[in-house]
């Protein structure tokens, strides 16, 4: 397809625009096939007639849809037959319309129409003496794309810092965070105004890797500080060291004197929130974000203050606390992520889990060494260990997992039971059968007594990467499925949030028939652009940065022009969320996280958790363990 694009737009004269030039050079295999045909051409004697009858049949009677996902009518033969060899650009693209009707317009938000000089120059090299389209000519079509890619990946960028800036919160005089969205042609605020810990998180990576450093020590300690805060609902309050959800700078008059006035931040830990649902992320990202600004910075004298490390021992503590879980995995409700609506994961989402496993390792690296903290060092290693593998071990599904499901016996009262949590065979669903690569696999998004999750949920199995909470073979094979399931996980934009999306009687039973989370919309199979960043660090890490390339490619053809929306809805994402804000500020930092990680990937090193040896060494003497255990026996790895 990316041939026929790009012979088409070469011969025929079509569109300009930055992004339909994209199909000439974005496939390696494209221009090399298509520069095979140019000089099988030449060397046969042939000019540029000879080269349209040989491709005639190949394109004729068929929809023209450029990479900017108009159509452009038919080509039919008639055309190719009385195309002349001389190859010349169209006059103007405005008569080219969308689907709907409407006029292509030039690009929006700042980005400009950088290619009119390129294209004055294309024009001049790809017209010769005798009209003959040579090799040459398809160089220089790839040395012109690429120079209008790169100028338009620039402008993109150069608007998307422009607009990061302008999202920035004061506290005092001083940046304390990024506000949720900032569409300004929005009256609908709610709590987009606010400062989300969750959403500042790619805002204060890419302020990192750009060298400002204050904007996200100043959000550090003054999450920090609310940490502490007396936080009541109905009378009840949580347990000590949750982190809000997010906060608002607020102006208020002085006690006693109208006319003068203080500002205050004020919090929000799920008590005023949808659901009213506590962050249960929030302190996991606070903790990855901590150990990030330390390793980027190079100053550690924020994580060794005094409050800080309370800070930590705070979360881990309320993380750590004993209960009557008999996993090693977080239970949590509905809605306590980055999914924040009810959408049937409460319980053990894999989500959480890759966040905790994450924090509990960075949060070992940072910890003093004191004699106060040898306990929690001590429940904190033992946790690892368990974590690690009751998630590898019981999360992990490919062919071979499923067929083992599939075979599953039921009912086994036994302490050496195959089927430990008595999964039923037709849970399998039948969707999953085909989703899963022969090569390839993922970590399911849930597990609980007689109930697997088998839905592909992104940001856990792409955090599982980052954190090392999957293999390095498990790694691998996520990325296996990403690249073979492209179409379903990335399509026209990427990333899902899920896969599949609930529908029918499903949909209304799970989600109790939420308006917003309809399928293939928001939380619920939507496409979001934020989750670029964390599929970086991921295909990073795993020596594979070729297919964050890809995503980051796709994407900076529409994301701009559409204005940086939070989410997009259909199957292939192909639309703006029905419900999406504009300028959503983690769209636009998680997009300049991506380019800032593809052009240095050296510093994704700031996020990324190494397992080391000492944890291999515990996970492989658990799995070579006799596992039939007598009752009451209970074993500790002290790392």
């Amino acid at each position: 397809m990316a041939t026929s694009e790009a012979v088409l737009q070469v011969f025929s004269g079509a569109s300009s625009r930055p992004d339909c030039f994209d199909a000439c050079v974005n496939s390696l295999n494209s221009v090399i096939s298509l520069k095979f045909h140019v000089n099988y051409a030449k060397n046969k004697g042939i000019g540029c007639i000879g080269l349209h009858k040989g491709l005639r049949n190949r394109f004729s009677s068929r929809a023209f849809h450029g990479v900017d996902g108009y159509s452009h009518g038919k080509i039919s033969s008639n055309r190719w037959n009385s195309m002349s060899c001389e190859c010349r650009r169209a006059e103007s693209i405005d008569g080219l319309t969308a689907d709907d009707g409407r006029q292509i317009s030039s690009p929006v938000n700042g980005v400009s129409n950088v290619q009119n000089v390129q294209d004055f120059e294309l024009d001049k090299q790809l017209n010769n003496k005798n009209g003959h389209f040579t090799a040459n000519k398809v160089d220089a079509v790839v040395a012109a794309n690429d120079t209008v890619h790169k100028a338009h990946a620039k402008s993109v960028e150069d608007g998307a810092w422009d607009l990061l800036r302008e999202s920035i919160v004061y506290y005092c005089g001083n940046p304390v965070g990024t506000i949720a969205a900032n569409d300004p042609n929005d009256s609908g605020i709610l709590n987009y105004d606010q400062v989300f810990i969750r959403d500042f998180i790619p805002s204060g990576i890419a302020f990192l890797l750009k060298g400002e450093y204050d904007i996200v020590r100043n959000f550090i300690l003054h999450t920090l500080q609310l940490q502490s805060w007396e936080k009541t609902m109905d009378c009840y309050s949580p347990g000590q060291g949750l982190m809000p959800a997010s906060f608002k700078v607020r102006t208020v008059p002085l006690d006693g004197d109208d006319s003068a006035t203080e500002e205050v931040l004020d919090p929000d830990f799920g008590e005023a929130a949808i659901g009213r649902v506590a962050p249960v992320d929030s302190g996991l990202w606070w903790i990855i974000l901590l150990r990030a600004y330390g390793k980027c910075s190079g100053d550690l004298t924020v994580q060794e203050r005094v409050d800080v490390q309370t800070g930590i021992k705070m979360i881990l503590k309320l993380c750590l606390a004993d209960g009557f879980d008999m996993f090693p995995t977080l239970l949590v409700t509905d809605g306590s992520c980055m999914i924040d609506r009810r959408m049937g994961i409460h319980g053990h989402p894999l989500e959480i889990q890759a966040l905790f496993y994450s924090a509990l390792l960075s949060a070992r690296e940072m910890l003093a060494s004191e004699d106060g903290s040898a306990d929690l060092i001590r429940a904190l290693n033992n946790r690892l260990v368990a974590l690690s593998f009751h998630i590898r071990e019981y999360y992990w599904i490919d062919l071979k997992k499923i067929n083992e499901i599939y075979r599953y016996k039921t009912e086994e009262y036994s302490y050496d039971a195959v089927n430990k949590f008595n999964i039923y065979p037709d849970q399998i669903p039948p969707w999953l059968v085909e989703f899963v690569p022969n090569r390839g696999g993922y970590l399911i998004g849930n597990l609980q007594p007689a109930h697997m999750d088998f839905r592909f949920f992104s940001l856990g199995n792409l955090w599982s990467i980052v954190s090392s909470l999957a293999t390095p073979d498990q790694s691998h094979a996520i990325l296996d499925l990403v690249e073979a399931k492209w179409a379903e996980l990335v399509a026209d934009m990427p990333f899902k949030i899920c896969y599949p999306a609930l529908e029918g009687q499903e949909w209304r039973i799970i989600t109790g028939s939420d308006p917003k989370n309809t399928p293939w919309s928001y939380h619920n199979g939507g496409s979001w652009p934020t989750l670029l960043w964390q599929l970086t660090v991921a295909s990073i890490k795993m020596n594979r940065p070729e297919i964050a390339e890809k995503a980051v490619e796709l994407a900076e053809r529409r994301i701009a022009r559409d204005k940086w929306p939070e989410y997009y809805d259909t199957k292939r994402g192909r639309f703006i969320g029905k419900q999406a804000r504009l300028f959503q500020t983690w769209s636009i930092a998680g997009y300049l996280v991506a380019k800032l990680l593809l052009a240095d990937p050296s510093a994704a090193k700031i996020l990324v958790n190494e397992e080391d040896s000492e944890l291999q060494n515990a996970f492989s003497y658990m799995i070579s363990a006799n596992p039939r255990r007598k009752r009451g026996l209970k074993q500790t790895f002290i790392v």
